[in-house]
């Protein structure tokens, strides 16, 4: 007789936000459930990432839009089952955002007046830059990671740390997975390793490729208070002021077809920081904190990979979430149980299946802001 231990109900493949999220998912639901990570946990984009929770960014793709609005509303919940699990709280950091608008798109109502704006952010240089507010979160995604892989441990999921899945063979139930350390004989598997997405060459059209981003944190001086996030096209501002001792800014973020390289150029991190510098002036001389990058998992329609390979529906992909891994991840480990279970999917999942044929020109939408009222803080 098989252990449980070569013998779960789940083999996930990939200890990443998406991975561990949908690792607790199941575990809720009373799975057996096994997670085998290459490297080290939550150590590549989950960790490294800004932490836009960024439901309305023009820059999505539309076809985004309704798996990105479950998420957010699962967000809460999320949390505190992280919280019930660990003893940690997240909280969020912001809850606002200044969102420039495409030069193309009209004023409208919810364009902001240059008074308005300089009530919000007397320090802001707008430029030729129009501005909308939404109502979008940030959170830390360095926190989320330790209060994720705090509740994981405290629970029964086989975290397998540095046990590279060597093959998959699904042709069958169970499926055969040969990692590092042995083969096992899960009823289902999931692919969730991002940029490195072991499984995703089984798909004729459709292939996950990594997408170099760099940034830079800088210490914010404390005459300056910022509680917005603000983003255009070519630049993002978010802070880090949860705690006043230490407030922080992340800037980024470069987007770079490099393969796997992780080398961050100072002539790259100056340029964002001039970027940055244009829009806030005093964050031209702000002391710099560190400087990273990391891989986001693209696709060619910048949507991620969600559902089975065609024709086995014991093998599952959830991967290619590239700039929005941290907001999607509850309702990816959502609709993924669903799948597993033969439950009807809370959405529709068609624009997301492994077995699309992707446009390289994905359609953008338009930001959907709320009214601006000088009470706001």
């Amino acid at each position: 007789m098989h252990s449980s231990a070569t013998c779960p109900d789940i083999c996930i493949a990939g200890a990443g936000i998406i991975g561990l999220s949908l690792a607790l998912e199941l575990h809720r639901r009373g799975a057996r459930v096994t997670v085998l990570e290459q490297g080290t946990p939550l150590a590549q984009a989950s960790s490294a990432a800004a932490g836009m929770l960024a439901v309305d960014d023009p820059e999505n793709p539309s076809q985004l839009s309704p798996l990105s609005r479950l998420s957010i509303s699962l967000y809460t919940d999320y949390l505190a089952r992280l919280h019930a699990l660990s003893g940690f709280h997240v909280s969020f950091q912001t809850n606002t955002t200044l969102q420039a608008l495409s030069h193309q798109s009209l004023a409208s109502s919810n364009t902001l007046t240059a008074a308005e704006l300089s009530h919000l952010l007397p320090q802001l240089t707008p430029g030729d830059h129009r501005f909308t507010l939404l109502e979008e979160h940030s959170l830390d995604p360095r926190e989320l990671a330790r209060v994720l892989l705090a509740a994981v441990r405290n629970t029964d999921i086989d975290l397998r740390p540095h046990t590279p899945v060597r093959m998959v063979r699904s042709l069958n139930q169970p499926v055969e997975v040969h990692a590092s350390t042995g083969i096992i004989h899960p009823s289902f598997f999931v692919d969730c390793t991002g940029a490195w997405a072991i499984t995703s060459s089984r798909l004729p059209h459709l292939h996950v490729t990594p997408r170099k981003g760099q940034m830079l944190s800088v210490s914010l001086p404390p005459s300056f208070p910022l509680h917005f996030v603000v983003r255009t096209p070519d630049i993002y501002i978010v802070p880090r002021t949860a705690d006043p001792a230490s407030p922080r800014a992340i800037i980024g973020a470069t987007v770079e077809d490099a393969g796997f390289d992780t080398t961050v150029h100072s002539s790259d991190i100056a340029s964002l920081r001039a970027k940055a510098s244009a829009l806030l002036p005093l964050l031209a001389h702000a002391p710099e904190l560190e400087t990273w990058a990391s891989i986001r998992p693209a696709t060619p329609d910048e949507l991620p990979i969600l559902g089975p390979l065609p024709g086995q529906t014991n093998h599952l992909l959830a991967t290619g979430h590239y700039r929005n891994g941290i907001l999607l991840a509850p309702a990816t480990a959502h609709v993924i149980a669903q799948l597993i279970y033969n439950e009807t999917p809370s959405i529709g999942l068609s624009a997301y299946a492994p077995d699309r044929r992707p446009s390289t020109r994905p359609n953008t939408k338009v930001a959907q802001p709320f009214r601006y009222s000088p009470t706001e803080p």
